[in-house]
């Protein structure tokens, strides 16, 4: 029902943009006023479409923003959507108005610059959330208009946090519920500032390597979904549900099998990036420079190439990126940034966001870029012949970007001295002093 309303809000916002932008208006011959079709709930004429708000005490002054948008009109219109479909009553109507409100979200997220908002199935629409009326008690959760009701209560809401808001959510493998709290009394998490940065520490993200570190470590990629063993196992799954009679029981038992290996693979790929980010963010040091990368357009398919005496369609290298692209995927850079952020927050310390343009390009000696300075993972300088580590060298790049920022042009002069860079052979199993069961990063080999 939730997602034949959100379906049906788009259908009414797209019907009235249709009607009054494209269309255009019409002059109403017994008025002899302008008007505009009332087939749609968000047009500017009717009871419930009426765009404008109720004036203040003063009639003389409208509020600061009199006009009402889209989503507060469709709001204000659910009750005569529940009079009109009583169905709609079984909802709660703070879940209904959280659903107008992901719509506006949709539209927010298009204006800004992403994809237009799509009418949603099974697949994409898995989940409502609650604002009001949720109780915890016990092993025992009480959901509005739903009753209370058995779940697993993996973590205890501490003492003095109130239940904010709440989350509903359908899986491969059952239904999850998060919770959000608040407790004011909590001050917030207050970062360093940069004048009192001294140490920085340069990430580099990569796929044969998930990530490098300007201290000559590097972390392990264990490519989830893309290793042999799982890419064999699903192609053998998903063969075994292209020979089954579609629409058919045991269809539907082998997909449902496929979507909980894939929550399986993403559980692993969580659970690593967690540790991964809980590593790198737990350095001595005082910020964490990173690449600002945009994973969306690195995934972009590739320019349409066309002959033009021929007409006929030209080799473009889009296959061979295909396979990249599900590497990128595999590695999940922008998710493993939000979760380095987010404990870099929680213990004090600064994370920069940094232009990665060239960094594994340019040399560390001479300054000079060149795409030919590099062979995979090597790095030879045609100009000054300099040798080292293409990406360890970019992250050290990135750290040296970061101190631009951080010092500006006094850099040079205010640069704290860093640890010497020692030969991977002079280097001991423990690594870095203070983790000594550090297994999971490895010393970088040249």
């Amino acid at each position: 029902m939730l997602r034949n309303h959100y379906n049906w809000c788009l259908n009414d916002r797209l019907t009235q943009y249709s009607q009054q932008y494209i269309q255009g208006n019409y002059c109403n011959i017994k008025t002899k006023a302008e008007a505009c079709p009332l087939t749609c709930f968000v047009s500017k004429n009717g009871a419930t479409g009426e765009p404008w708000k109720d004036k203040t005490v003063d009639k003389n002054v409208l509020p600061k923003n009199p006009r009402r948008s889209a989503g507060d009109i469709q709001i204000t219109a659910l009750p005569e959507l529940k009079e009109a479909r009583p169905w709609y009553k079984e909802i709660d109507s703070t879940v209904l108005q959280q659903n107008v409100k992901r719509l506006d979200t949709a539209y927010k997220n298009f204006f800004e610059g992403r994809g237009f908002p799509k009418f949603k199935n099974r697949s994409n629409f898995t989940s409502f959330s609650y604002t009001m009326g949720v109780k915890v008690q016990g092993n025992k959760i009480y959901i509005p208009k739903l009753g209370w009701m058995r779940f697993f209560n993996s973590r205890n809401i501490p003492d003095g946090f109130s239940i904010k808001a709440c989350t509903v959510r359908k899986r491969q493998s059952g239904w999850y519920i998060s919770i959000r709290i608040e407790n004011k009394e909590v001050p917030d998490y207050i970062s360093k500032p940069l004048s009192e940065v001294d140490k920085i520490l340069g990430c580099d993200f990569g796929i044969t390597k998930l990530v490098h570190l300007s201290d000559n470590y590097q972390i392990d990629n264990p490519k989830f979904s893309t290793n042999q063993k799982t890419k064999r196992t699903l192609k053998i799954r998903q063969r075994r549900v292209s020979r089954k009679i579609q629409g058919s029981n045991n269809r539907k038992k082998l997909a449902k099998k496929i979507g909980r290996f894939h929550e399986k693979i993403t559980n692993k790929r969580e659970a690593y990036q967690w540790k991964i980010a809980n590593k790198i963010v737990s350095r001595r040091v005082d910020a964490i420079a990173l690449e600002d990368l945009n994973v969306s357009g690195m995934l972009k398919r590739c320019k349409v190439k066309i002959d033009e005496k021929t007409g006929r369609f030209l080799k473009n290298g889009q296959s061979r990126k295909s396979c990249l692209n599900r590497a990128i995927s595999d590695a999940s850079w922008s998710e493993l940034i939000l979760k380095i952020e987010y404990l870099a927050v929680k213990q004090g310390k600064v994370v920069i966001k940094v232009n990665p343009k060239n960094s594994s390009l340019q040399c560390r000696k001479c300054g000079h870029i060149d795409k030919s300075n590099r062979e995979k993972e090597k790095f030879i300088c045609s100009l000054c012949g300099h040798m080292d580590h293409a990406d360890i060298g970019a992250s050290k790049t990135i750290r040296d970007r970061a101190y631009s920022i951080v010092l500006g042009d006094s850099q040079e002069l205010k640069r704290p001295k860093q640890r010497k860079e020692t030969s991977p052979r002079s280097m001991s199993k423990r690594g870095e002093p203070g983790n000594p069961r550090d297994r999971d990063i490895k010393i970088a080999i040249s």
